[in-house]
C-alpha cells in the first residue's frame, strides 16, 4: 500500500528557520535507510505558507489568497510518499525518524486511495484504464534514451577517433575480463577478453554508450546521429574530421532548414547528419 507521511508544520517552519545541520544528516541517513529498505518513493520540505498561495472554489468562481495562513496545526512543511506493507510497518518507521522540528512536533500518516478502491463507481475499469495510461505516460516523460554503439572490436579506436576529431569525453571503460559477474561461457568470440564490454562518452551534451560487442560481426544500420553545432566553421571542421577515412553521403550545402547540413558515415559505419541549426520560425 502507498502512504503519504506528512510532517506538520510549527511555529518554527512557518517561520522559515532552516533545520540545523546535524538534523540534516540526520535526516538524510534516515532517508538512506528508507531507500536501501524499498520504502521510500519521493519526499520534500516545503516552505512556509508566507510564500504559498490558496485556491477557493465556490462553484464556479475562484479566490487566490496569498499566504500565510493562520491555522498552523493544519498546514504541512514537508512529505514522503511511502511503499509499505501496512499502516503498522508506516508507523514502525515514522517512530524512527528524527524530530523534524526544533519543537514538538507531529507527523501524519495517511493512506492513498487505489484505484481497486473506485471500483464500484467504474464497473466496466475505463477510469481505471484511463488513470493507468496517465501513469505509463507520467513514467515514460523522466526516461532517456540514449544510442549505444557496437564497434564490433574497434571501440577503443572508435573513442579516440572521437576524441580527436569531435572532443569526446569518455567517462567510463569496462573490459570483458575486468566484469564483476563472469561472462557466459561461450558468448565472446575467441580474442574478446580485453576488449571493450561498456563505455560511457560525452561529445557536446550528450551522452553515448559503446561496445565492442560480443564478436565482430555488427553493422549499423538503419538510424544516423543528428550533431548540431554553433557556427558554420565548427560545421565544416566536425564533417572534415568525421570524413577522413569515411564516405561523405551528401556534401555540406545550405537547406531550407539549416545554413549548414551535410551527411557522412565515419570510418566505423556510424552515420553522421552534421548541421548548423536554422533560426526559428
Amino acid at each position: 500500500m502507498k502512504v503519504m507521511v506528512i510532517v506538520k508544520a510549527t511555529k518554527s517552519s512557518e517561520a522559515g528557520e532552516l533545520p540545523s545541520a546535524e538534523l540534516l544528516q540526520a535526516m538524510g541517513q534516515f532517508n538512506e535507510e528508507l531507500v536501501k529498505a524499498g520504502i521510500m518513493q519521493t519526499g520534500d520540505g516545503l516552505k512556509p505558507s508566507s510564500e504559498g498561495k490558496r485556491v477557493t472554489f465556490r462553484g464556479q468562481s475562484r479566490t487566490v489568497t496569498d499566504g500565510p495562513f493562520a491555522e498552523t496545526k493544519e498546514l504541512i512543511a514537508g512529505y514522503w510518499l511511502w511503499q509499505v506493507d501496512s499502516m503498522e510497518q508506516a508507523v514502525e518507521w515514522v517512530k524512527k525518524c528524527p524530530n523534524p522540528m526544533q519543537e514538538e512536533s507531529d507527523i501524519e500518516i495517511r493512506p492513498l486511495f487505489e484505484m481497486e478502491d473506485f471500483a464500484e463507481n467504474d464497473p466496466e475499469g475505463k477510469v481505471a484504464a484511463h488513470e493507468e495510461g496517465l501513469r505509463q505516460t507520467i513514467a515514460m516523460q523522466s526516461s532517456i534514451v540514449q544510442p549505444y554503439l557496437f564497434f564490433s572490436g574497434r571501440c577503443e579506436e572508435a573513442l579516440e577517433f572521437y576524441k580527436k576529431s569531435l572532443g569526446a569525453t569518455v567517462t567510463m571503460l569496462m573490459r570483458f575480463h575486468e566484469s564483476p559477474d563472469p561472462v557466459p561461457e561461450d558468448m565472446l568470440q575467441p580474442g574478446f577478453e580485453n576488449k571493450v564490454m561498456h563505455a560511457s562518452f560525452h561529445i557536446g551534451k550528450m551522452m553515448l554508450m559503446a561496445s565492442d560487442g560480443c564478436g565482430d560481426g555488427t553493422n549499423f544500420e538503419g538510424f544516423r546521429l543528428a550533431l548540431s553545432v554553433s557556427t558554420e566553421e565548427e560545421c565544416n571542421r566536425a564533417f572534415a574530421a568525421l570524413a577522413e577515412g569515411g564516405t561523405v553521403d551528401m556534401p555540406l550545402e545550405k537547406t531550407f532548414w539549416s545554413p549548414r547540413y551535410g551527411i557522412v558515415t565515419d570510418k566505423f559505419g556510424v552515420g553522421w547528419m552534421v548541421m548548423v541549426p536554422g533560426e526559428p520560425n
